[in-house]
């Protein structure tokens, strides 16, 4: 018998003989078989399936399929994407790709630098799910950590700047820049209430002025590119009244630093608003922007410690005064106060209110770089003023004997002052040969028409600045010099630094590995993410993030490339871009796709460009009306306007679609200027509308395009399309549909898929050698989070794929059916079916007291995140559980759902008092139910454990409600972490 015995690890196995007792009968194992992804992702079990489909009404997942999508739009056959990879497979097959990327010593700069990413921040921050599956912190209450550590980024920015406000982050440097022109231009008044013409310094990165350029162009605004270094400040051309703003970099292009107190001043004596952009590790060394009275600073924190990535994603910042506060793109969080008087953060001012201000917004910023600015601001608490100040000393003095050693062997530096960047001119064939001699080397440098850029960074060191003097001492034949090893340089009194930054004492206590730890832990214990239960955000879809997709992101092979380094280099990058563009082609229907765009927002506005491009392509520049559905995402309309177009509102009927007497009314009212019409499918309202390839036929035949809003695309996956369906363009959120983390606010990614005929007017870029314009600072904007759709689709395959857009809508349809004893579901089609999202109506209970946020904050005891509340329609909350989650979790929210509903009903009966109940008190933290004076008319066990499993594993808020009123009249501008408050009050 022994000999039918086997040991594994010293443990004793089940003998092979006795394994039929445990099975009648040993079943043939075919030994390709592996596990699949698509069952580690897709949530419903086949049981669970039959028990939902049961509970639904329905035979069969296809039975129910076939009631919620229009037959005329389905797909004939199944996508042909390669076969599913497992994920031992696919991360194989990508680390042969990665290997094809050629890291080489990057000296480009240009905006983009390699930096050293603390350990403890990449294993705690960036590969942490509990900071890279949170939502946008609209629930203050559980979102407490990311808004500390996002006053924090706030903070070291006003400070670094010197400016008195600043917002929680942006894109990138260049779409920064551009939302500086663009909020100045909306900010014009007196004499310059009509200028138009905005100048740019010439030395500003070249990236920047392209993006300009690109926004400019619809607003009407006049850029022009000038040299205000020479600039004669007592001409009247340069301080004209049509003149309203001018912009310059500093450090600029060619690493030159110039005094630019005394031509601000004489700009601000002449009316006009004055901007710059500034590389945040420079300012610990020199003269602050503000303090030469400039009215928006902006730039990029990149080198704070998050990865090049060929391109992204970075956090970008915004800082200006703060009169302009109300102006400002983006978010800014603030302190307010909660319901026991405790100070919390919330967003005092969030996304410019797209939602509410739509066709009058001036910006449709809708994503920030939350987890990019997050990274940054712990860089800086890790290092603090002292240690940031001794990186950037490193750093110039590493340039600063590098330029010395070059000039003893004939090479000049032409920048008298500088920081990091020293440029040398060279002739023709010397550029030609120091090109083949650095990279022989492994070095890239920046190539001029003239000669090379040298940008040095955290990473460099004395060899590395010995082995690029070798090089040059190569090609001028001369001496091999070596650095001295020590510098002590210095700025000039007007250009250094007096003011210390960064005083708070969160930016001194965590320098220890240790105390960092622990604080990054305390501040993600306070918030709720995907990794404690479901977040069920309609039209945000909430996915998961699987582990195999993150691995990847942090590979040095594509988190080390620089965006300019040469195509050659990036071979690796290239054929995993290439391969994803083919693979949302055959999902899309279209033609091509751009991954210029770096958010969904950026999306819609690049489609519309492009739809732009075309129009003027072939002779109707004239097109520029844009119809918008009423209930459409309010970036919509933000967007149409950033683009240059007129919008017009299309009404919706009492069913949540769109009234198509209103549509071909003001289709054909506008035959000769029809641009595009803005459709989200399925429909802002969770339905698949029937008429929508009449629809499309309808603006086609109306001499317009069909944008479609790719933020429900999760409905469409395998079972149709945008082709199919009729439309031109439509974004595709791959922070949503294709699993790209959200990470507590971004970063996002938008690219957009076209149709044939507009595949030559897509975004250009500086370094692809396109002329049509530029939408983001790289040419495949946050690169380095590609893998991560690459790994989803690659690892779901074609079957995968449509099995998760049918389980994403069989999960809507089934807390469809539970809620709907409990709340009106608001809409559905014909047959009550929904997409992959529904909306339940809140608004009946506002007669007693009860309104849609009490139910939100009351989830927060049940332990889940609120779904969208008041999107597309006032009092509701629409739900979109995606297809990740089991059953037993839907069942889980549909119990807290259902008991709030008989909470609710307690007051409507008269046995809860409508201003004193769970609901309005909601949510209730660890301090309330400690406290000792309980007065309350309702226990402490339905307060925090209102459910029999929450007991088991609670999430405790750590504030109460937040007042979200409070907040805009005492904005922060210095970090002030809660448990500090109080002394700084005093």
């Amino acid at each position: 018998m022994l000999e039918h015995i086997h040991y594994l690890s010293g443990f004793l196995a089940i003998p092979l003989r006795f394994q039929v007792h445990f099975n009648d009968s040993l079943m043939p194992i075919n030994l390709h078989d592996r596990v699949n992804f698509s069952s580690r992702h897709n949530g419903p079990s086949p049981q669970e399936v039959q028990e939902m489909t049961k509970a639904i009404g329905v035979s069969s997942v296809d039975h129910l399929i076939d009631e919620a999508i229009p037959k005329v739009i389905r797909k004939a056959s199944k996508m042909a994407l390669p076969e599913a990879r497992n994920e031992f497979e696919y991360l194989k097959e990508l680390r042969g790709i990665a290997a094809k990327n050629k890291v080489f010593k990057s000296f480009i700069g240009q905006g983009y630098y390699n930096c050293v990413v603390p350990t403890v921040i990449q294993r705690n921050i960036l590969e942490n799910p509990g900071w890279y599956t949170a939502y946008t912190p609209y629930q203050a209450e559980i979102a407490q950590g990311r808004l500390e550590a996002l006053v924090n980024f706030q903070t070291m920015i006003i400070e670094l700047t010197g400016m008195e406000i600043a917002n929680a982050s942006l894109l990138d440097e260049a779409t920064a820049a551009a939302e500086a022109m663009t909020m100045l231009y909306g900010l014009r008044k007196g004499p310059k209430k009509t200028a138009n013409r905005f100048l740019v310094d010439k030395e500003v990165f070249p990236q920047t002025i392209a993006v300009l350029e690109t926004r400019a162009r619809p607003f009407g605004i006049n850029l022009e590119v000038v040299d205000l270094d020479t600039a004669d400040l007592s001409s009247g051309d340069l301080f004209g009244n049509d003149i309203y703003g001018v912009f310059f970099q500093y450090p600029n292009n060619s690493g030159a630093i110039k005094n630019w107190g005394p031509f601000v001043q004489k700009a601000k004596e002449n009316n006009l608003f004055v901007a710059c952009a500034s590389d945040p590790l420079a300012l610990t060394l020199l003269t602050p922007p503000g303090d030469w009275g400039l009215d928006v600073v902006v730039g990029t924190t990149q080198r704070f410690g998050v990865p090049m990535g060929y391109g992204g994603p970075h956090a970008a910042y915004f800082a200006t005064k703060e009169a302009f506060k109300r102006a400002i793109p983006g978010r800014i969080i603030g302190a307010s106060k909660d319901a026991k008087g405790q100070t919390a953060y919330r967003m005092a001012l969030q996304t410019r209110e797209q939602h509410i201000k739509r066709e009058r917004a001036t910006s449709n910023i809708c994503t920030a770089q939350v987890l990019l600015a997050v990274m940054a601001s712990m860089y800086g608490v890790y290092h603090g003023e002292k240690g940031l100040k001794s990186i950037a000393k490193r750093i110039h003095g590493l340039t600063n004997e590098t330029a010395v050693a070059l000039d003893s062997i004939g090479f000049t530096n032409q920048n008298d002052l500088f920081f990091d960047t020293i440029r040398v001119a060279l002739d023709p064939e010397q550029l030609l040969r120091i090109k083949t001699l650095s990279e022989e080397t492994g070095i890239n440098l920046r190539h001029f028409t003239d000669g090379v850029g040298i940008s040095f960074d955290e990473s460099h060191s004395v060899k590395d600045a010995n082995e690029l003097l070798k090089i040059f001492a190569r090609l001028g034949d001369a001496f091999e010099p070596k650095i001295k090893e020590q510098s002590n340089v210095d700025y000039p009194k007007a250009l250094k630094r007096t003011k210390p930054f960064m005083t708070h004492p969160v930016f001194s206590k965590f320098h220890t590995e240790h105390e960092l730890l622990r604080y990054m832990k305390r501040l993600e214990n306070k918030d709720l993410s995907l990794a404690h239960s479901m977040i069920s955000l309609g039209s945000c879809t909430m996915k998961l993030n699987a582990t195999t997709e993150m691995i990847p992101v942090t590979w040095p092979e594509f988190g080390n490339m620089h965006p300019f380094a040469p195509k050659e280099q990036a071979e690796g990058y290239g054929i995993l871009i290439n391969q994803l563009h083919d693979w949302l082609v055959e999902i899309t229907g279209f033609h091509s796709i751009s991954f210029q765009p770096n958010s969904g927002a950026q999306g819609e506005y690049a489609g519309l460009m492009t739809i732009n491009a075309y129009l003027e392509g072939i002779g109707q520049p004239n097109r520029n009306i844009a119809l918008i559905p009423s209930s459409a995402h309010g970036t919509n309309p933000a967007s149409a306007v950033m683009a240059g177009m007129k919008v017009e509102i299309v009404k919706c009927d009492d069913k949540g679609n769109i009234d198509l007497d209103d549509l071909r009314a003001k289709a054909e009212a506008h035959v000769d200027d029809l641009a595009a019409l803005m459709i989200t499918y399925p429909s802002t309202h969770g339905v698949f509308e029937e008429a929508i390839i009449d629809i499309c036929e309808l603006i086609h035949q109306n001499g317009g395009q069909v944008y479609m809003d790719g933020a429900n695309m999760n409905a469409q996956v395998g079972l149709t399309s945008p082709g199919i369906i009729g439309a031109d363009v439509c974004h595709l959120n791959l922070h949503k549909t294709f699993c790209i983390p959200h990470g507590g606010g971004g970063p996002g990614m938008g690219p957009i898929g076209v149709a044939k005929h507009l595949t030559p007017y897509l975004p250009g870029h500086i370094t692809e050698h396109n002329p049509n314009p530029a939408i983001a600072a790289a040419a495949y904007s946050s690169a380095s989070i590609l893998p991560i759709s690459h790994a989803y689709i690659a690892m779901m395959g074609s079957d995968g794929l449509a099995e998760a857009t049918k389980m994403a809508i069989l999960n809507a349809n089934y807390i469809a059916t539970r809620l709907k004893d409990s709340y009106p579901i608001l809409y559905a089609n014909d047959k009550g079916r929904n997409a992959h999202e529904l909306i339940v109506d809140c608004r009946e209970f506002k007669k007693v007291g009860i309104e849609v946020e009490d139910i939100a904050k009351r989830l927060i005891d049940y332990g889940f995140h609120a779904p969208t509340v008041s999107f597309p329609v006032p009092g509701t909350m629409m739900i979109e559980p995606t297809e990740s989650e089991v059953k037993e979790e839907l069942d889980r929210f549909c119990e807290a759902m259902i008991s709030i509903r008989e909470e609710i009903q307690e007051v409507v009966l008269g046995n809860s008092d409508p201003a004193n109940n769970a609901l309005k008190n909601a949510p209730h933290t660890q301090l309330t139910m400690m406290s000792a004076e309980w007065d309350y008319p309702y226990s402490r066990e339905k307060a925090a454990f209102p459910a029999a499993y929450v007991k088991e594993n609670k999430f405790w808020p750590s504030v109460s409600r937040v007042d979200s009123a409070y907040g805009d009249r005492n904005l922060m501008c210095s970090c002030i972490p809660i448990e500090d408050y109080a002394q700084e009050e005093a």
